[in-house]
């Protein structure tokens, strides 16, 4: 198979292991995130406005952080922001659970404090990344961690889902009692989360400058990327419970659904991560982005139930299977570029930021404005279709962007 299939464990250093570790724990709280927070919702306001403007309460949160947090590393330990970030996840789920109503400003609160919750972590996660591989390992690291988050997500959203209907009664007030419980839960798996991290021993990035407003040519190609990529990130984490909330008005269906799509998902996202190589990245990427589009063209064709479970599961297969292409292709570019214009990595990775952020503001501008002058299912119906058409462009751009990155590399 070459040397590159014969990546494994060995290959990692032991803060890589503990690294992985850690972001395993953690997978215990992100489908509560991504999926409960926002059924919840849905349940006390039947709204799905109300989501996604907590969707960009959050998306808005997160650009803020990134930068802050590139002025912190300067002066703080990058263990603690990373800890700070696992661990205001659940400081936002029990505000968001104290609030007696939903309304605009509780949302939107609440949004921006995971929103920092989400820069903190990602931001920190992706340097410790990029610090602790190296290219020939990026792609089993991506699959490891992807075939293990998805394990996960196979498990906890049928186990929440059914908790939350059958544990507490038919009530409203019982069910919701329930996610106050679950909140209770994931606030102890932060905690957890972050004391096993700090048994790695991680360097802080130089510190240097770290905010540019021009970049190589090839950087630009990659913003191009990063913005579709938000386009989708607009409202796609959302949609799930959004979407079968309508059809169902079930937690026990929603986490059902998801967990049969995430076990399939799963071995392929191992075995992807263990036997393919870099040069497989953009046909592991389009085959990603074809099922989004997939995805998004039953869901706007049927519009049903049968729709919804059909775009369940081709959603379920295309994020990890982006996630495992995109993520070194975006690391792969930020090694060439830091050491070409001779600039912290940290640069790249808040600049990128700005890139996603700019496409989440379109995706989800693009639901609010249809939901607001139409009505939210035609929202719900074509504004995601809108969203997996535009996400084909992101091949050409793909293909592009490898191009000249092999191009530049040569010179």
């Amino acid at each position: 198979m070459g040397t590159f299939a014969r990546v494994g464990l060995k290959d990692f250093t032991r803060s890589a292991k503990i690294l992985i570790l850690t972001n395993i724990i953690y997978a215990f709280v992100l489908p509560v995130i991504d999926i409960f927070v926002a059924s919840y919702i849905m349940r006390n306001s039947n709204d799905p406005t109300k989501v996604i403007f907590y969707q960009l309460a959050i998306y808005t949160g997160i650009p803020i952080t990134f930068f802050i947090n590139g002025f912190l590393l300067n002066r703080v330990s990058v263990k603690k922001l990373f800890s700070i970030g696992m661990l205001l996840s659940g400081v936002s789920m029990v505000f968001m659970m104290s609030l007696k109503e939903i309304n605009y400003f509780g949302l939107v609160s609440a949004g921006l404090i995971m929103g920092m919750s989400f820069g903190f972590y990602w931001a920190n996660r992706d340097y410790l990344v990029l610090a602790t591989t190296r290219d020939r390992t990026r792609n089993f690291y991506y699959g490891l961690e992807t075939f293990f988050y998805t394990i996960i997500a196979s498990v906890v959203p049928i186990v929440i889902g059914w908790y939350l209907v059958n544990g507490n009664g038919n009530s409203n007030e019982g069910v919701n009692h329930g996610y106050r419980v679950v909140t209770g839960v994931v606030f102890v798996i932060t905690i957890l989360a972050s004391i096993v991290f700090h048994f790695g021993t991680y360097a802080k990035p130089k510190s240097e400058k770290f905010l540019y407003f021009k970049f190589h040519k090839l950087w630009k190609k990659m913003l191009q990327l990063a913005l579709l990529k938000g386009l989708a990130q607009g409202f796609i984490v959302t949609a799930p419970a959004m979407l079968m909330m309508k059809f169902f008005r079930s937690e026990g269906a929603l986490g059902t659904a998801i967990s049969i799509g995430a076990i399939i998902s799963a071995i392929i996202m191992l075995l992807l991560g263990k036997y393919t190589k870099p040069k497989h990245r953009l046909v592991i990427f389009s085959v990603g982005i074809i099922c989004f589009f997939l995805a998004s063209l039953f869901n706007g064709l049927l519009f049903n139930p049968l729709g919804v479970i059909i775009f369940m599961f081709l959603l379920l297969i295309a994020r990890p299977i982006l996630d495992i292409a995109y993520f070194p292709i975006q690391l792969k570019v930020i090694d060439l570029l830091s050491e070409i214009e001779n600039r912290n990595e940290f640069s790249y990775i808040l600049n990128h930021e700005f890139g996603l952020y700019a496409g989440r503001l379109i995706g989800a501008g693009t639901f609010i404005g249809i939901a607001y002058f139409i009505n939210s299912d035609i929202a719900l119906r074509y504004a995601l279709l809108i969203i997996g058409a535009l996400q084909l462009l992101s091949v050409h751009i793909a293909k592009q962007l490898l191009k000249q990155q092999k191009t530049l590399k040569n010179e």
